[in-house]
């Protein structure tokens, strides 16, 4: 299993998501491709090579190295059968990232330029926020652990024996009733506690923001008591059961719902927190020249930032560093010998992962001026 990395809450670190990071250190120009890989249509495959066909054309009309679009050609075809939407960043050097998403794009995009267009990718990374499920009876439980690559792994915690005659109470009579109904009780509390234990290690392995839970109505509660205040707060409770007939597709449908919540719940808390800050005249920038004097200056915490694909703003970056300025000359003037021209959005992303600042993508061009600003560190 492995971890997600240190991220910011609100926000996405590099270390949260270093391979859509890592794109940005490998030499332009770059090749962006999204394309809709939609599995409920028919001729599926057939539909997404002639969308790909389309974008192609315009790419190499525009320039694209022939390596970067030789690289997507042999993706595209069953592409349909791993997600809705193909995504490629490549360069001349072939493929530098591919992903397969649940979510199909707002619309196919096929981009030539000095910068990777990531802003979709992070988007749908905060969608898929590390999560931690929980399906607890008195034996133990089954905990599945999911991290921003989708990937769950199922580890169990606590008394795997369900058929343990002292897990079950003893039925009324008898003189060896309370020894035995004693006995039960004893491992159930044994078992919770090792199950809270079990699943505090896995939420700080993985930096789980959500932590699900269903199962025996009294297994659950002491499980629940026995969690560090940390892991508590993250807890919610679905109906369920850890049964193979625990009605898994109402639960699914649970899980998905309370992650969109809990993604959704984070983005209002950081618009919160710089709402407050810029009150404050504090810890915040807003608009694209302080923003962009604030990347400059290493200052940003957390970039917020509105990525619309019809956004051609443009802003100029050192290649060599995080420096960056709404011109050339700004950064002449600071001694950049070759400054580059690249899309405001994703000249601002590179050097906010450049400095280890994190980043969230918001839903509106109204969250902040501009559609850019961000939370500061000083």
């Amino acid at each position: 299993m492995e971890s997600s990395g240190a991220s910011p809450p609100g926000g996405l670190s590099p270390a949260a998501v270093p391979d859509i990071a890592a794109v940005f250190d490998a030499g332009g120009p770059f090749v962006t491709i999204y394309l809709a890989t939609e599995p409920a249509v028919e001729q599926a495959a057939q539909q997404s090579e002639l969308r790909w066909k389309s974008l192609r054309r315009e790419l190499e009309e525009a320039g694209a190295p022939e390596g970067a679009l030789e690289a997507v050609d042999p993706l595209v075809a069953d592409a349909h059968t791993r997600g809705r939407t193909l995504a490629v960043v490549a360069n001349g050097a072939g493929a530098l990232l591919v992903r397969h998403e649940p979510e199909p794009p707002s619309r196919d995009l096929g981009r030539l330029a000095s910068l990777p267009s990531v802003g979709p990718l992070l988007e749908w990374a905060q969608a898929s926020l590390p999560h931690v499920v929980v399906l607890a009876d008195r034996a133990g439980a089954d905990i599945v652990a999911f991290t921003r690559d989708g990937d769950g792994e199922v580890l169990t915690a606590g008394q795997n024996n369900r058929d343990d005659p002292h897990l079950h109470k003893s039925q009324a009579g008898g003189w060896s009733q309370p020894r035995y109904q004693n006995k039960a009780e004893n491992l159930w509390e044994r078992n919770a506690r090792a199950v809270a234990d079990q699943v505090a290690g896995v939420v700080d392995e993985i930096g789980a923001r959500l932590v699900v839970v269903a199962g025996d109505l009294r297994a659950v509660p002491a499980m629940r008591e026995h969690l560090p205040e940390r892991v508590a707060e993250l807890v919610r409770e679905v109906d369920g059961a850890r049964s193979p007939d625990g009605s898994i597709d109402e639960l699914v449908e649970d899980v998905v719902k309370l992650v969109a919540t809990t993604a959704a719940e984070d983005t209002v808390a950081l618009l919160s927190t710089f709402k407050q800050e810029r009150g404050q005249g504090d810890l915040a920038a807003e608009g694209v020249a302080p923003t962009l004097a604030a990347l400059a200056a290493a200052r940003v915490d957390t970039l917020i930032v509105h990525d619309d694909p019809d956004d051609d703003r443009s802003a100029w970056f050192d290649p060599s560093g995080g420096t960056v300025a709404q011109d050339a000359r700004t950064l002449r003037d600071l001694g950049v010998e070759d400054p580059q021209e690249g899309r405001l959005v994703d000249v601002a992303i590179r050097a906010a992962f450049s400095s280890g600042a994190a980043v969230r993508i918001v839903p509106s061009v109204r969250s902040v001026a501009d559609g850019i600003g961000a939370v500061l560190r000083f």
